[in-house]
């Protein structure tokens, strides 16, 4: 009889009604874990975005001082940076007498698709001489662009390699 009143009095649970909650926390869980996916891959383009126009527009500025004199240009060259660290280290402005260091960026974004830190920023990038074609970025004497080396797709369907 003790059991029935206990029951009866509210004051406790039954196993069904402790499955039955369990049952509903664990398929809310299954529904918010694909979210929590897409948030985090979302922020990660968010940030391959960000990295890529910073390190573009970092080039395009190493090119407008190399076109207004400031930076020295061999004849033969491209006016782009011979690598991405130039961009960091200072390249020396060649109308000052005193050569002050020209900075473009404070330092080189990673590509936060690429997988490990145990690389330089640089070397987390494809990159695109002046020479190349756009179909197939190659390397070479001078960095014209950088595209991400991750082989995955982003949420609007284009391959992180297209961006």
């Amino acid at each position: 009889m003790t059991v029935r009143r206990f029951a009866q009095d509210g004051r406790g649970f039954t196993l069904i009604e402790l499955i039955v909650t369990l049952a509903i926390i664990a398929v809310l869980a299954t529904g918010a874990l694909p979210l929590a996916e897409l948030a985090v891959q979302r922020n990660k383009e968010q940030e391959l975005r960000w990295a890529l126009r910073e390190i573009r527009g970092g080039l395009d500025t190493y090119k407008r001082a190399v076109d207004e004199g400031l930076i020295a240009r061999a004849a033969d060259a491209s006016g782009y940076p011979p690598t991405l660290e130039a961009l960091v280290q200072g390249i020396p402005n060649a109308k000052d007498p005193a050569k002050p260091p020209i900075h473009i960026l404070r330092r080189l974004p990673r590509d936060p698709f690429h997988e490990g830190n145990a690389v330089a920023a640089s070397e987390t990038w494809t990159l695109r001489s002046y020479a190349s074609p756009a179909d197939s970025p190659q390397a070479g004497r001078d960095v014209f662009d950088v595209t991400s080396r991750s082989e995955g797709v982003g949420i609007n369907g284009v391959p992180y390699r297209e961006w």
